[in-house]
């Protein structure tokens, strides 16, 4: 059974930085492509951050790009999302999805993934 487990969300003051995590397991982690959704309360699901293959092109949400970086590292099963520079539109719930392929056209599609993790809450407040 595939497994995405999400960590690292907390509360942040705005302007700071987090963290999050995202440790996948019962899949061959080298080839599933993985990416950052984010909901906030009342709001769709939206994508956030993509890296869709070993070393291969990563894709950010308008929303976040130039504060934030999607990683990997693949000894330890996990996709990192940085974010920097918090704004109060940064709240949410995040979420780790994985699948095992999935067009590039398609990175910030909902519907194109098939396992996720639980998520993890991102508050930004002084």
């Amino acid at each position: 059974e595939f497994q995405l487990v999400e960590s690292g969300g907390g509360l942040v003051q705005p302007g700071g930085s987090l963290r999050l995590s995202c440790v996948a397991s019962g899949m061959t982690y080298d080839n599933a492509y993985m990416t950052w959704f984010r909901q906030a309360p009342g709001k769709e699901r939206e994508g956030v951050a993509a890296m869709l293959q070993r070393g291969g092109q990563s894709y950010y949400a308008a929303s976040v790009k130039g504060r934030s970086t999607i990683s990997r590292d693949n000894a330890l099963n996990t996709v990192y999302l940085v974010m920097d520079s918090l704004t109060p539109e940064d709240p949410a719930m995040y979420y780790c999805a994985a699948d095992a392929w999935v067009a590039p056209s398609r990175w910030a599609d909902v519907s194109a993934y098939m396992y996720w993790g639980q998520g993890t809450q991102v508050t930004v407040s002084s």
